[in-house]
């Protein structure tokens, strides 16, 4: 039998409403509806999500963990800005985290697991085949199939506090890799470089599929502001 809502909770699978204002204002700031540095002010938000100042507030406070907005004093919130130093120090801790998961899944992984990658890589292949401009449109099924190729290559790991920092580590680097992706031309570039990660991972040649992860992460580094600031991170 259903109940009602009790100590802010939702009738809907015990989703709590400040874990809905989380999944909503993460959303819209990763689809840019709030840009870097934009004010998040409570009283604001909570009209236009229709969700209470409290589990509104309490939402907030879960995105600064996860380094998407900034707690501003006593005044409120801000959506986290956007720098080179940043996108450094998420690219290089990335690096860290991605390496050891993925290590530890060239490791243990069994046939489901490479099935899994080689599942995922299809999907974002036939995606990227029948619209190339999916790519460069910041298009939701697009970035849905690039993040669960990305993460298929490390679920084998057994690790799932790894797991949750990298799919944390991922969206902090998505606004970036936003405007990395819209100067983006040829699809054949992007198709090739995801495919020959496949290979040498399900190869199990551990120090070149982590050498080559490492490349890769550093391409929105690269491509957003030059080779000085790549250069630095791995």
């Amino acid at each position: 039998m259903k109940t009602g809502p009790r100590n802010g909770t939702t009738a809907q699978g015990g989703d709590t409403l400040s874990e809905r204002a989380a999944a909503s204002v993460e959303r819209d700031i990763l689809a840019g509806v709030w840009l870097p540095g934009a004010r998040l002010g409570i009283h604001a938000l909570s009209a236009h999500y229709g969700i209470g100042a409290t589990p509104l507030r309490e939402g907030l406070s879960r995105l600064v963990s996860r380094g998407l907005i900034q707690a501003v004093g006593q005044r409120g919130f801000r959506v986290a800005p956007v720098s080179r130093d940043d996108l450094e120090d998420i690219t290089r801790v990335r690096c860290i985290v991605e390496a050891e998961a993925l290590r530890r899944s060239i490791a243990t992984g069994d046939d489901e697991w490479e099935a899994g990658v080689l599942a995922c890589l299809h999907r974002l292949r036939r995606m990227v085949e029948r619209d190339p401009r999916s790519m460069r449109e910041d298009a939701p099924e697009f970035d849905r199939l690039h993040k669960e190729f990305h993460r298929s290559i490390l679920t084998a790991c057994q690790s799932e506090r790894l797991l949750r920092l990298q799919d944390e580590l991922y969206d902090q680097a998505y606004r970036y890799r936003r405007a990395m992706m819209r100067r983006f031309e040829n699809a054949d570039w992007f198709i090739d470089e995801h495919q020959q990660l496949a290979d040498i991972i399900l190869a199990r040649k551990a120090d070149e599929a982590v050498a080559m992860l490492m490349k890769h992460l550093g391409h929105t580094l690269h491509v957003v502001y030059g080779d000085e600031g790549a250069d630095r991170t791995i």
